[in-house]
């Protein structure tokens, strides 16, 4: 009977550390989600950036051609 009572507690011992390593993969888990999310709206916002400085750099490029074309009028 003292056997029987010695493998319960060890059942128990091992449950309550799987419980416990469990409890903190979620918790892991729930902080990894939450950077996943703060990184994907970090990426959104850097994305719109490039669009943005892309649409700059092509308004740029227009009036620079614009420019050149007044500039050859002028030395004709």
């Amino acid at each position: 009977m003292g056997t029987e009572i010695d493998q319960f507690d060890i059942l128990e011992q091992k449950i309550d550390s799987f419980v416990g390593a469990l409890t903190a993969l979620k918790k892991e888990k729930e902080a990894l989600v939450e950077k996943t999310q703060i990184q994907k709206e970090k990426l959104a916002d850097l994305g719109a950036q490039v669009e943005e400085l892309k649409s700059g750099r092509d308004k740029a490029k227009q009036r620079i051609i614009v420019l050149l074309e007044k500039l050859e009028q002028i030395t004709l």
